[in-house]
């Protein structure tokens, strides 16, 4: 879009409706935009609990799995009871969402048990937002078949249950493809709340989320009395609200730790003693010792934040996870822009392009932003 805002002129039909499409996005653009600034409201996160009192929810004995004969974790044990809040760290790839299926059943462990209490509930935020049908307006998203919800024994008109997320009523009959990644993890986040769990698994949900949102739902998750299960490469969020983390290397090694900042100096000492060798979380009672000088990509975090806000302290503790997000969506597009389906095709690879382009530009923005962050911290 930006050579048409250099003034790009139509000197065939061709380019005419080039710059007809483009001003139809600037125009989509604005408008999500538009939206998200004049919602300047507190999404009113809650999620429901079903209130059981079973002491063992889920418990995992010694398993172990392996994928493309890849071993990602193996003699693994996992206890779950209520109020346990367990953190899942981990590269892409290394086994965090393979567990979360072994866990609740989804897939069989290659060795091993798992036992679960009896009619369990398990509620699932899937960062990919397969659960939503991008065809359904929002109003049927919320309640396809009333106009009322029911909500923890309470009715609640279902504009008004939109409304709590920041939706207006002429929003109502919106095709979810036309709602921003912010707007469609917040419709996400409100259909879990209507589904009673004991068991909540939260695989990247703060992805698009606003600073006000993500305040919210973090005082949300803390106060959940069941079962927490939570992926997330915003280490702030991570480390504020699990009990308990568990490290994942991809290469069958597990480990406990009692938060980020542990597993941080953990990590550090391991490649601190072999620094020929990549960080690992493998092995037995792993013991903190002294701050060293970081040697990984997850050293821990320079804390001084003096001459920040704490809004601007937060943004700078989550940008860094939406850097690598941004760089592994832009990497897996240019994979496909390579392949022959796509190269045969002009309209998907016009549309890939069209992604790849988007995607730099976020890149762009946030190493902008982070870059503007870590002077003004000093």
């Amino acid at each position: 879009i930006e050579w048409l805002r250099r003034g790009a002129k139509a000197r065939t039909t061709k380019a005419k409706g080039r710059i007809e499409d483009a001003h139809e996005k600037i125009a989509e653009l604005a408008e999500v935009k538009g939206r998200e600034k004049a919602g300047d409201f507190v999404a009113g996160v809650s999620f429901t609990a079903s209130g059981r009192q079973t002491k063992e929810l889920l418990a995992a004995k010694g398993v172990s799995k392996s994928l493309g004969g890849k071993t990602l974790f193996q003699d693994l044990d996992v206890m779950l009871t209520p109020k346990s809040r367990l953190g899942l760290l981990g590269a892409n790839g290394s086994g965090k969402t393979t567990l979360l299926r072994v866990l609740t059943g989804q897939i069989e462990a290659d060795a091993g048990t798992v036992k679960s209490a009896g009619d369990l509930k398990v509620v699932w935020f899937d960062q990919s937002r397969d659960a939503l049908d991008l065809d359904q307006t929002l109003k049927d998203a919320f309640s396809p078949n009333s106009d009322i919800i029911l909500y923890r024994g309470e009715s609640i008109h279902v504009n008004g249950w939109a409304k709590r997320f920041g939706f207006s009523v002429d929003m109502m009959n919106t095709p979810l493809r036309f709602l921003s990644g912010g707007e469609q993890s917040r419709v996400l986040i409100a259909r879990l709340m209507l589904q009673p769990a004991d068991v909540l698994i939260l695989d990247e949900p703060t992805n698009d989320l606003d600073i006000p949102t993500l305040e919210v739902l973090e005082e949300t998750l803390m106060s959940f009395p069941g079962v927490l299960v939570l992926v997330t490469h915003d280490r702030f969020l991570l480390d504020s609200v699990s009990t308990q983390i568990l490290a994942l290397n991809g290469s069958g090694g597990a480990q406990f730790f009692s938060g980020v900042a542990q597993w941080e100096t953990w990590t550090r000492e391991r490649n601190k003693a072999n620094k020929n060798q990549p960080a690992v979380v493998a092995g037995k009672d792993p013991k903190p010792t002294a701050s060293a000088s970081p040697t990984s990509q997850y050293a821990a975090p320079n804390t001084s934040f003096r001459n920040l806000s704490q809004a601007e302290r937060r943004e700078l503790e989550r940008i860094e996870g939406k850097i690598e997000q941004a760089d592994a969506k832009a990497a897996e597009l240019e994979t496909l822009l390579a392949t022959p389906a796509v190269t045969a095709d002009a309209a998907k690879m016009s549309e890939l392009w069209d992604a790849l382009e988007i995607a730099k530009e976020e890149i762009t923005q946030l190493y902008t932003r982070w870059e503007e962050l870590e002077t003004k911290r000093g």
